[in-house]
Parts: structure tokens; C-alpha cells; sequence
């Protein structure tokens, strides 16, 4: 990660912009699954604004933008697509299920899981194309899209601002916050699970009165 940080920091500052707007997009657009560093891009710009070769609103302007179009794209995409994308993801998240239960949550519960969905890493791009494929409505999806999105663009290129030299440090703890919320999200995922099949269980020995 330094690496990239460093990479992105030798480049020119428009293009710098250019990486703050563009990977954040391609991100949930591309393909479902799809890890890309635009939170890293982001960060950069915002170190970029700290050094005053570029204007803090800017860089959130280009965040933001990126950030809700992508996620469009990929919501678009997973309604079009639908059980063929899906069946583009990692085999273990295909058995016994899970991703039609996956599908199935985001649709019950989706703007909630958009708007969470924009703080880690992974759940980012999985969930456009999940509440696409889930059938979530257009306008809930944009909705909490550009809550999530605008938000996600403004914090994490403040907090390359705020950060200056002491970028680095910072950026670990981003990726030690965005593992813990995943953490979380899969436990509580898990959790709801067993107590599904444990109810469906009871059910079944429950006996039948003729």
C-alpha cells in the first residue's frame, strides 16, 4: 500500500484528480467482486490538497462524483444481468446458497446495507450489483447511494488533508477500520443465518396434529 501511495503522490496533480474521480468509479462498475484502491486515490488527493496544489472541494467534487456514478453503473448492471453476474462470483460464496440469501437480505434490507456497504473495501464493490440483481428499487438505491457516496468522498479526502505527513499511520488505520467493519458485517451475517436454520429446525420437530 505505501507503494501505491507513493506512486500516486509522483504523479501530476490533474492527474491525481483524475485517479480520485476515475477509480472510486470503476470500482463497483467494472465487475462485480472487483477490489479497487479508489479510497487510496481518494486519500491521496486529499494529501495533494494539504500541499495546496489542489482545491479540498475539488478533490470531494471528483470523489463524490466518481463514487455515485460507479455505484449506478454497477446497480444498473446487476439489474440487467442479474443471475449471470452473480454467477461470476468466488465459488464459496455460491454453495449451499448463500449468495441468493445474500441477495435476498440486500433486497429486504437495502438501503441500510448500501449506505455500509460504501465503508469497506470489499462490501463496496459487491453491493451495487447485489441490490441490482436483488431487485432493489431505483430510487432507494440512489437515495442511499448518494448519502453513501458524497459522505464516503468528503471524509476520506478530509482526512488526507488533515493527515500531511503523517499519511502513512493514517492510512493503516483506515484499512484496520475497513477489516474490522467487514469483520462485523460477516459475523452478524453468520449470526442471522443460525438463527434461521435453528427456527427452521424447530419447526420440523415440532409435531403435527392431525
Amino acid at each position: 500500500m505505501p507503494q501505491l501511495v507513493n506512486l500516486l503522490l509522483a504523479l501530476p496533480p490533474a492527474l491525481v484528480l483524475v485517479a480520485a474521480l476515475v477509480l472510486p468509479a470503476v470500482e463497483a462498475s467494472a465487475l462485480v467482486g472487483l477490489v479497487v484502491p479508489g479510497e487510496t486515490a481518494v486519500f491521496v488527493a486529499g494529501l495533494t490538497a494539504h500541499a495546496g496544489h489542489l482545491p479540498l472541494w475539488a478533490v470531494v467534487t471528483a470523489a463524490g462524483t466518481g463514487a455515485v456514478v460507479g455505484d449506478q453503473i454497477g446497480y444498473r448492471v446487476g439489474r440487467r444481468l442479474g443471475p449471470r453476474l452473480l454467477a461470476r462470483l468466488p465459488r464459496r460464496l455460491q454453495r449451499d446458497g448463500r449468495v441468493d440469501r445474500a441477495v435476498a437480505f440486500v433486497g429486504r434490507r437495502g438501503g441500510v446495507a448500501v449506505l455500509a456497504g460504501r465503508w469497506t473495501a470489499v462490501l463496496r464493490a459487491l453491493m451495487p450489483g447485489l441490490a441490482g440483481a436483488g431487485g432493489m428499487s431505483a430510487r432507494t438505491f440512489t437515495v442511499f447511494n448518494l448519502l453513501g457516496g458524497v459522505t464516503w468522498a468528503a471524509a476520506v479526502s478530509a482526512l488526507g488533508y488533515a493527515a500531511g505527513a503523517a499519511y502513512q499511520q493514517v492510512l493503516a488505520s483506515i484499512n484496520q477500520a475497513g477489516q474490522i467493519g467487514l469483520g462485523v458485517a460477516l459475523l452478524l451475517g453468520l449470526v442471522l443465518l443460525g438463527v434461521r436454520a435453528t427456527r427452521r429446525r424447530v419447526r420440523s420437530q415440532r409435531p403435527t396434529t392431525s
